[in-house]
């Protein structure tokens, strides 16, 4: 295995040896709105459940008798060596769980040695992100928007910071219900703001919350002028009046202009080929064979299996089992990544198993952000790395490329197994 820090021991924390522990410890120092707003999927959540539960559906076939004495648990990614086939994936307003947000999980990936997606909606701009990642890749994931004046200037700096690729979202042509979301009102802290939208502090978006509106919850000493906030601009999402359609005004929100309808294969990734261009453009978001070949047909250059961590389409089909139909149609053409329900090493092993050229994870970064900043976000990545390492090595493989399916078994709902 690649060392996450040359010469350095690493210590167990005995309070926490599991991604499961590890979130219990998170729901005591998250504030019930934001664990709300991290954990919670569409509707009832059976599709965030059955992210998880898909990879109880599959058993391990070990091999033995294997020299397995040198285990390099490394994959090439964009370039560099990660030290395993597992990503940070881009979630939102980071600052929520800790205060030093995406810094603080920069910082932890540079340390372990793992590339991290960053989210357009972060609490800490790009710039500062690519800086704190030193040597370590960073991808920006993307809401192509109505208005492309703002996406094209969200691309331009990516690009001048050294960004590897943009991951367009795919899944959000309309926003999905989430109850606890709605019932909270979530409104993101004052204190706080949507980093890479903040152009001017003086400017509305400063104070953007994710339904455009002020936020009650702001320390003391930082509260506007009742002038100011009775001028303070209101976001509005797009809508059709029957001849034109109207795209989102005023400052950009989550809720009013991340979901894009307007969205096409022909129109809009070609544009941002060329617009993004000598990054890399991705498509996260896909979880049918058919989508996939379009991908292809498309030019894109990788496509993440995704829904949104259960979060758009509740009832949707669970990553894992999403992910056999999408590699095989891709049939080895473009990498297949896949996110959703990752919560053990076990479980990278059988998404590569399974097709997946590499897997990210979500929910456990943030779980490992609220525990401990960026101590925590290293604690969970190095349970997940001692897991997988040893995943491997008790299946008698020593190669990530090794991987397949001839290690693993299916097993249906009357407990009887199959071969894949």
């Amino acid at each position: 295995m690649v060392s996450p820090s040359k010469g350095q021991k690493q210590t167990l924390d005995l309070n926490c040896l599991t991604i499961k522990e590890l979130e219990k410890h998170a729901a005591v120092m998250m504030d019930k709105q934001t664990r709300d707003y991290y954990n919670e999927g569409a509707d009832s959540g059976s599709t965030l459940l059955e992210n998880i539960e898909a990879y109880a559906k599959y058993r391990i076939r070990p091999r033995v008798l294997r020299d397995i004495s040198q285990i390099d648990t490394s994959a090439s990614i964009f370039g560099f060596r990660n030290s395993l086939p597992l990503g940070v994936a881009p979630t939102a307003m980071q600052c929520l769980a800790h205060q030093d947000g995406e810094i603080a999980t920069a910082r932890a990936c540079k340390e372990m040695r793992v590339i991290m997606g960053l989210s357009s909606f972060a609490t800490s701009t790009l710039e500062a992100v690519a800086e704190a990642s030193g040597d370590i890749p960073n991808v920006l994931q993307l809401y192509l928007f109505e208005e492309r004046d703002h996406s094209r200037k969200l691309i331009a700096r990516a690009k001048k910071a050294g960004y590897k690729a943009v991951f367009l979202t795919v899944d959000t042509p309309m926003l999905g219900r989430r109850n606890l979301e709605i019932r909270n009102q979530f409104k993101l802290p004052r204190h706080l703001k949507i980093a890479n939208f903040d152009e001017d502090i003086n400017s509305d978006a400063s104070a953007t919350v994710m339904d455009g509106t002020g936020s009650s919850s702001e320390p003391q000493g930082q509260k506007k002028s009742e002038a100011a906030s009775s001028t303070r601009r209101q976001s509005s999402v797009g809508y059709h009046d029957g001849e034109k359609r109207h795209p989102p005004s005023g400052p950009i929100t989550f809720h009013t202009h991340a979901a894009n309808p307007t969205l096409s294969w022909e129109r809009d990734i070609a544009w941002l080929k060329k617009e993004a261009a000598p990054m890399e453009v991705w498509v996260k978001g896909i979880a049918t064979a058919e989508d996939a070949l379009l991908a292809v047909h498309h030019s894109v250059d990788g496509i993440v299996v995704s829904n949104h961590g259960g979060r758009q389409l509740n009832g949707a089909l669970a990553t894992l089992d999403a992910l056999p139909e999408v590699a095989a149609a891709v049939g080895g053409k473009i990498p297949v990544h896949v996110d959703g329900g990752v919560r053990h090493g076990t479980d990278i092993f059988k998404a590569l198993a399974l097709g997946a050229d590499f897997v990210w994870i979500g929910r456990p970064v943030l779980w490992g952000l609220a525990y401990k900043g960026q101590q925590g976000v290293e604690l969970c990545l190095k349970l997940l790395a001692d897991e997988f390492r040893l995943c491997m090595g008790l299946a008698g493989t020593i190669k990530v490329e090794d991987i397949n399916k001839d290690y693993l078994v299916k097993v249906d709902k009357s407990g009887f197994i199959s071969r894949l």
